[in-house]
């Protein structure tokens, strides 16, 4: 039997690496092998999944050192000979084994103004915005997030500033700075706007080149870089 060699990081986040042995197979995802340790090896072994078929994202974990999608990650396209490492996402507290608190993540939303707020009230009319507009293009591009954390877990920005918003939550601030039904624009261009705001960002591009959803929060920050500079200019801000 061929056998997959595992090193997977074990404990908090003092933890340290521990390995398994785990039997090869065709089409094995990173998920599978995870499950197999959990359920056969060591039933200690603590992580996180749920839909299994890449729409939750509950499984990213780092392999080899590269934030993904476990469930959607395939040991053949990513082992190395015969050995995979496995590990918590970077940039977030380990909370045991292979599961972060995604708090400070989701705290990071609230403080880029990632709420909506309307413009209208029940009594109001639906509101009605063309498909092609600009607004609604704009905000296409990354409304697709849903906050898995592989953006946040691969920015070098986010790992040397602690209080950089990071790149999912400004994406957010980006799709509702473009929603024409939202009214809170000026306030959420100020949340962002700060030292740990979009100018913080250095344009490394490593959450674009990760998102598994192929979102681009690169182009939506420097969206927000211009806003914030036209508001200031306009004396908005």
């Amino acid at each position: 039997m061929n056998l997959l060699q595992v090193s997977v990081w074990r404990g908090g986040g003092d933890g340290e690496y521990r390995s398994y042995e785990v039997p090869r197979q065709e089409s094995q995802s990173v998920l599978d092998v995870v499950t197999y340790i959990q359920r056969n090896i060591d039933a200690t072994l603590s992580y996180r999944f749920a839909c299994r078929v890449g729409m939750c994202g509950a499984c990213a974990m780092a392999v080899n050192g590269v934030a993904r999608w476990t469930c959607r990650t395939h040991v053949a396209k990513v082992a190395k000979g015969n050995a995979i490492q496995i590990a918590p996402l970077a940039n977030l507290p380990v909370v045991k084994d292979l599961v972060t608190d995604m708090r400070e993540f989701f705290d990071k939303w609230a403080r880029a103004r990632g709420q909506f707020a309307p413009r209208a009230t029940r009594k109001d009319a639906f509101a009605r915005v063309a498909s092609d507009s600009p607004g609604r293009v704009a905000a296409d591009a990354g409304i697709e997030c849903i906050g898995c954390g592989v953006c946040y877990a691969s920015c070098d920005v986010v790992s040397w500033n602690p209080d950089y918003l990071g790149p999912a939550a400004l994406n957010r601030a980006w799709t509702l700075v473009n929603d024409v039904r939202d009214g809170a624009r000026r306030e959420r261009l100020a949340a962002v706007a700060g030292d740990a705001g979009c100018h913080a960002c250095h344009t490394h591009l490593s959450c674009s080149e990760r998102c598994p959803k192929s979102i681009a929060p690169t182009a939506s920050i420097a969206g927000l870089k211009r806003a914030v500079a036209i508001a200031a200019l306009k004396g908005e801000l």
